[in-house]
């Protein structure tokens, strides 16, 4: 592998986790503490590191440590990524997954058996994160991002597998086992 740092983001409950299950799958190597354990809401396991926003805030330069591998860091997290002023080098290459908003929010209810009595609210900071940090992505001459929807994901899981190996532009990955991945009764909150 290059000294690229993949990347998987996307607002909370948005499908990181399937993204990375699937990475991990086809072949990549995860950057993941196991302190999160797979629950009723993420059965497959979560592969994340705990308070990497946090680490970030502190410490930018600490998203060295996994280059070569894939991170998961919340969408809110990118804004921390150290900018390198390069024209023709990538320096992160971002699967950032989109999910509808409604899907979402049901999902983070479910998750925390509440309701969100402030749901209109919370859309509408989702929606304004969502757009702020994509903007932010595309504009960074560092950067490659691919935007992938949860729901395409789900219901062709072929060529999803397909384009994030070719986005990733890494030929050994195995597409068969990344689609084998996807578990359509996991979709749970669908509208």
């Amino acid at each position: 592998m290059t000294a690229i740092n993949y990347i998987v983001s996307g607002l909370p409950r948005s499908g990181t986790s399937l993204i990375m299950q699937m990475l991990k799958n086809g072949g990549m190597r995860i950057a993941t503490d196991g302190k999160r354990k797979a629950d009723e809401n993420n059965p497959k396991g979560y592969l994340e590191i705990n308070d990497m926003v946090k680490k970030l805030k502190t410490d930018s330069k600490s998203i060295t440590n996994y280059t070569g591998r894939v991170v998961k860091i919340i969408a809110y997290g990118l804004q921390y990524l150290p900018q390198q002023n390069r024209r023709f080098k990538r320096d992160y290459k971002i699967i950032y997954v989109e999910r509808n908003i409604e899907e979402v929010l049901d999902s983070m209810e479910k998750m925390a058996q509440i309701i969100d009595k402030e749901r209109f609210q919370t859309k509408e900071s989702f929606l304004l994160l969502n757009t702020y940090i994509k903007n932010m992505m595309e504009e960074r001459v560092d950067t490659d991002i691919m935007i992938i929807d949860y729901s395409d994901l789900i219901d062709f899981p072929k060529d999803s597998a397909r384009r994030i190996k070719e986005f990733f532009e890494i030929p050994e990955l195995d597409e068969d086992a990344m689609a084998k991945t996807v578990d359509k009764k996991l979709y749970r909150n669908r509208r």
